[in-house]
C-alpha cells in the first residue's frame, strides 16, 4: 500500500496530545442534590465506562479521516517499461525544392520530401521508447512538435504537413538546427540527437549552420546530417492551373562540406540519401548507432481506499452519536 499525500498523516502524530489536553479540561457530570457529600466519591472518576466508550469512536473516527486524507490505495498492477534514454529531435526541410522527384520507389517517382517522410514514419515506429520532436524549416524554423512519447500524435502531425504551408523560398538550416538544440537543452537523458534533413545550401536565417553546431557540440548534443538529392541533377516537376505537366532538369545544391562538418564537429555523421534503398539504409544505421537502454517501473493501476475509509469513519462518527443519545446516554 502507498500513500499519494503521505504528509496528512503527521496529524496522527498529534491526536495524543489533544487526546491528553480534551481529558485534562473536560468537567465530570454533576447532579443536582441537596448534600453533594452523597457523591464526594463519584466525583473523583474523571469518565464513565461508556464516556470512555464514545470518546474512544470520536477518536477512531477521526483516525480514519486522517488517513483518509492520505489518500491511501493498493497497487492491482506493476507494469515494467524498458525505456531508451535517447531524446531526438528531428528537423526536416520543407523549402520548395523538396518536392523535386529525385526517387523512385516501386517504379514510381517520388519526391523528396514524401520520402523524408515516409523514411521518418519508418524510424518513429521502431523508437517507441524515445522522446521525439520535430523542426520544420524553410525561410523559417518552426516547432512541429514538442518532444513526445506520444508518437500517434506525431505521426498525425507529421501526416498532415505539405510542401508550401511555410514560405518556402530560401532555406535557414543554422536557424533550424538552432530551434532543434533548444528543444534538448535542459531535458535529462543519456543520449541527445539531432537529425537534420535538407537538400540545400543556408542561405537564409539569423543563426550561421557551424555556430548552430558549436552550441551542440557544448550541450554533449550528437547531430546527424541528411543530404538529401542525387548528384548532379534532379526533375522538378512543372505545374499549370494546379496540374502537373511536367519535369525540368534543377541542380542539385546540397551543402555537403557543411553538413560533413557540423556532423563531424557534434560527434554525429553525415550521411548522402540519394537513392531510395540509401535513405532506408541510413535510417536503420542511425537506429542502430543510438542505442542504450535503462528500466522504469511505471505502477499502471490502482485501487483506492479513501472510499471505504471515509465510510468508515462516517459510520463510526455516527455509531457515537446514536450511543450517544440512547443506551449510552449522559445526564446533564
Amino acid at each position: 500500500m502507498i500513500f499519494a499525500h503521505p504528509y496528512f498523516l503527521l496529524g496522527l502524530l498529534l491526536l495524543p496530545a489533544f487526546a491528553w489536553l480534551k481529558g485534562r479540561r473536560g468537567r465530570p457530570a454533576a447532579f443536582v442534590y441537596s448534600s453533594v457529600g452523597l457523591l464526594a466519591g463519584l466525583t473523583r472518576s474523571r469518565r464513565s465506562q461508556a464516556g470512555a466508550l464514545l470518546s474512544a469512536l470520536r477518536w477512531l473516527a477521526l483516525v480514519l479521516f486522517i488517513i483518509a486524507l492520505a489518500q491511501p490505495r493498493l497497487i492491482r498492477s506493476e507494469t515494467k517499461v524498458t525505456a531508451s534514454g535517447v531524446d531526438i529531435a528531428v528537423a526536416l526541410d520543407m523549402s520548395g525544392s523538396m518536392v523535386s522527384e529525385d526517387f523512385v520507389v516501386r517504379g514510381e517517382r517520388v519526391n523528396r520530401f514524401n520520402m523524408a517522410r515516409t523514411c521518418f514514419r519508418s524510424f518513429i515506429d521502431k523508437r517507441p521508447n524515445d522522446r521525439i520532436g520535430l523542426v520544420v524549416f524553410a525561410v523559417q524554423a518552426f516547432i512541429a512538435t514538442p518532444l513526445t512519447l506520444d508518437h500517434e500524435f506525431l505521426q498525425d502531425t507529421l501526416a498532415r504537413l505539405e510542401i508550401g504551408v511555410i514560405d518556402d523560398n530560401q532555406t535557414a538550416i543554422g536557424d533550424a538546427l538552432s530551434t532543434a538544440v533548444n528543444r534538448l537543452r535542459e531535458v535529462k537523458s543519456k543520449s541527445k540527437i539531432v537529425i537534420l534533413m535538407t537538400d540545400g545550401e543556408n542561405n537564409s536565417g539569423a543563426i550561421a549552420p557551424l555556430t548552430a553546431a558549436q552550441a551542440a557540440h557544448a550541450l554533449g548534443i550528437k547531430v546527424y546530417t541528411i543530404g538529401i538529392g542525387k548528384q548532379g541533377t534532379a526533375p522538378m516537376p512543372v505545374f499549370s492551373n494546379g496540374q502537373k505537366v511536367g519535369y525540368q532538369e534543377v541542380p542539385v545544391d546540397v551543402d555537403e562540406p557543411t553538413l560533413q562538418k557540423i556532423a563531424g564537429m557534434t560527434g554525429g555523421k553525415y550521411y548522402r540519401a540519394d537513392n531510395a534503398e540509401h535513405f532506408k539504409e541510413l535510417y536503420n544505421e542511425i537506429d542502430k548507432l543510438e542505442k542504450t537502454e535503462m528500466e522504469i517501473k511505471k505502477y499502471s493501476q490502482f485501487r483506492e481506499l479513501f472510499p471505504w475509509l471515509v465510510t468508515g469513519g462516517l459510520v463510526v462518527l455516527l455509531l457515537e452519536i446514536i450511543l450517544g443519545q440512547t443506551i449510552l446516554r449522559r445526564l446533564p
